[in-house]
């Protein structure tokens, strides 16, 4: 399995009092390495080039994100900010999703998982919000559309949080379908039932301290087979862990364990449809502890899968 990062992903300083901190990847490449000392490909992610991120951003957004700074910070909107290694940090961020699938389209291997900040599933393609400057994993589904004419991709976003950015960018666009289990009640306020898009869309709100039961039963009855019915020829995963019980941000109460099953199922659909491609990017997750743990389930359950599937 392979593992794309970069250094410069620890640059991108938002400040003390912010959530989104550099210590959050850390904690996450940490607890990698320790759980897996030899099952990792490690991959250094490339910057991604400027047509990369104009197929899903408009100019306006990219020049506002690579403009160069020099003040420590700079204000984006209420939740959002910039620090001077933030524009190389984002650059590398949104590289790592485009390596990441051409490595599993090219046989290198089918599973990815890019550990990368800043996160990505706020932005849209106009603005930058939600601790999110360049829209990563849409910029991975767009690239895998546009360079290998793929007609199926799904982006499956478990992250506590609805990926208003992604949504936004593809929702017109019958050929990446984006679906989402996400809190009622919070941030962005986004990802109605009700919202279809081109068909492409689905989206399940979960109220406050549904738990694990919902969220599998959730998962096992609608969202999975509405996937295995699209049949996708890629699985991106905007791999977001706050809604985990200790999260400060939300109140989901999900354990490591669920995020180990939610994969298990998602890589057993790929095997089904996909040759078992997996593209997975970090989103959210701000308690370090829960991160890292839940972070170490994911990647070990797609481990576990891939060789049981040898």
């Amino acid at each position: 399995m392979l593992v794309y990062t970069h250094p410069s992903c620890l640059q991108h300083d938002p400040g003390p009092d912010h959530p989104e901190s550099p210590q959050r990847l850390q904690a996450v490449l940490d607890a990698l390495h320790a759980a897996f000392p030899a099952r990792l490909d490690w991959r250094q992610a490339p910057p991604a080039k400027r047509g990369d991120l104009a197929r899903v951003h408009d100019a306006e957004l990219i020049d506002l994100v690579l403009q160069a700074q020099t003040a420590n910070l700079r204000q984006i909107d209420m939740d959002t900010r910039t620090s001077p290694g933030s524009a190389t940090a984002a650059l590398h961020a949104a590289g790592a999703g485009i390596a990441a699938v051409d490595a599993v389209m090219l046989g290198e291997d089918p599973l990815a998982f890019c550990a990368v900040r800043p996160p990505g599933h706020h932005a849209t393609a106009s603005t930058a919000m939600g601790f999110c400057l360049l829209n990563n994993i849409a910029v991975a589904a767009a690239h895998a559309r546009d360079r290998y004419g793929l007609e199926r991709i799904a982006v499956v976003d478990f992250d506590v949080h609805h990926g208003n950015g992604t949504q936004d960018i593809f929702q017109l666009d019958p050929r990446v379908a984006y679906y989402s289990t996400h809190q009622a009640g919070l941030f962005p306020n986004s990802g109605l039932r009700r919202d279809r898009g081109a068909g492409n869309l689905l989206n399940i709100l979960l109220p406050p301290g549904s738990g694990s039961l919902r969220f599998r039963n959730v998962w096992a009855d609608e969202m999975l087979p509405t996937i295995d019915d699209f049949r996708p020829q890629l699985l991106l995963v905007s791999a977001g862990f706050d809604a985990h019980l200790r999260d400060p941000q939300a109140d989901l109460m999900l354990e490591a364990e669920d995020f180990a099953w939610i994969t298990t199922e998602l890589h057993a659909l790929a095997r089904r449809h996909g040759a078992g491609r997996v593209v997975s990017m970090l989103e959210g997750g701000y308690d370090l502890q829960a991160l890292a743990e839940s972070s170490v389930a994911h990647v070990g359950a797609l481990l576990e899968g891939q060789a049981g599937a040898a």
